[in-house]
């Protein structure tokens, strides 16, 4: 249980703060106002907490697969906002929609993130015997998953600007095309998609439970056995992203040389 725990939180928090560093970078070379990220990450916490406190009414909606659904629609979102900030960024006739993707994609991903977690461990409440075991094996996947985003953060920032704003944009780049896969699995479960058979199984090599499969999972939306529909939604998503983030890079040189 104390390793289940360990890899079930990192994950969660490993993309949460893989996120909000990347973020966290591009709000302060792009000099954006600090209230509105603040604004976010706490709009994101207070509605995590009520998304968690009402999973079971909410899982119940759509014949049982509201958790599913509303989670693939949040994944979407981000994927969406990401889109939107790839496509601003830096680009001062569209500080606004800058302001408001990084402030989607911020709440978006707590609220996901972020209620996994409470979701997680408020299921062991109740035992007081396994509680104890969680809570130790949630902390240290938070403290990990939490010093990996501190190391991305510290890295990223100090970086010479061009580099920095092209390590952000490539960064941007694969967890939209993550969000994507993940919002597929997700509709797929919910037999909102049509299941297939997977195009390949890589579980031999690196195991979906194993702590690279979820760090990959989360940084590449990494999945052994992905079917037709959610390789080609990734590459999809990954060459309509792409495509943006290099018109947004010429375009950001060519105003840092103004």
């Amino acid at each position: 249980m104390l390793i289940n725990s360990v890899i079930i939180i990192l994950r969660e928090v490993f993309e949460a703060a893989l996120i909000v560093s990347v973020l966290l970078v591009l709000s302060q070379k792009l000099q954006l106002p600090r209230r509105y990220f603040l604004s976010s990450l706490g709009l994101g916490g207070v509605l995590s907490i009520f998304y968690a406190r009402h999973i079971a009414s909410i899982s119940m909606f759509f014949d049982g697969v509201g958790q599913e659904i509303l989670n693939a629609c949040m994944h979407l979102m981000t994927f969406i906002c990401l889109l939107f900030l790839i496509f601003s960024m830096g680009r001062r006739p569209y500080y606004k929609i800058t302001v408001w993707a990084i402030a989607g994609c911020l709440s978006a991903t707590l609220v996901g993130e972020g209620s996994e977690i409470i979701i997680y461990i408020q299921g062991f409440i109740g035992n007081e015997q396994l509680l104890e075991t969680v809570l130790a094996g949630s902390f240290i996947g938070a403290g990990v998953g939490f010093s990996v985003g501190v190391f991305m953060y510290y890295l990223m920032i100090n970086l010479r600007p061009r580099k920095g704003v092209a390590v952000s944009l490539v960064a941007l780049v694969l967890i939209s095309a993550s969000m994507t896969t993940q919002a597929f699995q997700l509709l797929i479960q919910a037999d909102i998609l049509i299941s297939q058979a997977p195009l390949w199984n890589t579980s031999s090599w690196v195991s979906e439970g194993s702590v690279i499969g979820q760090i990959l999972y989360a940084l590449l939306g990494y999945e052994s056995t992905p079917t037709p529909i959610q390789v080609g939604g990734y590459f999809l998503s990954l060459m309509l992203s792409s495509a943006l983030a290099f018109k947004t890079f010429k375009t950001f040189k060519w105003e840092m040389d103004e």
